[in-house]
């Protein structure tokens, strides 16, 4: 038991490393926008195959047809719901929108993996690249922010370890239930993830990608899916 956990803690830190590294770049020196939004884009495609292929089409053959439709509008809602409050009319969040946002996208990406592992078929990669890849545009513009607004570097990096280790905590989370868990929950578990994702792709992502980066961003994203697609 102690080297598949082991192996839970290490795919999940993998993961989650890219939150730690983005942070880092982050308030290392400033950033163009182009270069975050042609990261960002990449990201974008990245997740959408990873949705498509690694959560809902692997829900779907888990759960019976309405459990990843239940994990879908629920992963959406909470999504909404929290960017809404996050988001609300004369609130400075200094970056701390993105940070929420990492865990609203990371918890349940990661509990995923874990859940792979523990059924024994191995490391999702498409999935495994798309939560990398995503992860450091999230990063690297939160901590721009962060110290845009004056908080010093050392709060910043603890903030974004203390994100990484909760989500690389997800993956062993997602191990534990799996085998105790039903299909259908399983299945759930996937729609949340693809649920939170799209909406934070629309709401999100992909408008960051277009206003930094303009038409280009399109095919960095059709690039950024067929990376992904091609190591699923």
């Amino acid at each position: 038991m102690l080297p598949r956990v082991g192996a839970a803690l290490g795919w999940g830190a993998l993961a989650a490393s890219s939150l730690v590294i983005g942070a880092l770049l982050g308030v290392a020196r400033p950033w163009p926008n182009t270069l975050v939004g042609a990261v960002l884009a990449f990201g974008a495609g990245a997740l959408i195959s990873a949705v498509s292929f690694d959560l809902v089409e692997e829900g779907s053959r888990l759960g019976d047809p309405g459990a990843v439709g239940i994990g879908l509008a629920a992963g959406a809602l909470t999504y909404f719901g929290l960017d809404r409050v996050i988001d609300r009319p004369g609130s400075s969040s200094g970056g701390g929108a993105l940070a929420l946002g990492a865990f609203l996208d990371g918890i349940p990406e990661q509990m995923v993996l874990g859940i792979g592992l523990a059924s024994g078929e191995g490391v999702g990669v498409g999935l495994l690249v798309a939560i990398f890849v995503s992860n450091l545009p999230e990063a690297i513009g939160s901590a721009t922010d962060m110290r845009a607004a004056g908080r010093s570097k050392g709060s910043i990096r603890l903030l974004w370890i203390a994100v990484a280790v909760i989500c690389t905590l997800a993956t062993v989370g997602g191990w534990a239930i799996a085998d105790t868990a039903s299909n259908n929950l399983k299945a759930i578990v996937d729609g949340f993830a693809a649920g939170a994702l799209l909406v934070m792709l629309i709401d999100s992502m992909i408008p960051e990608a277009t206003e930094k980066f303009g038409r280009k961003a399109g095919l960095v994203t059709v690039l950024g899916f067929a990376v992904a697609f091609s190591l699923s």
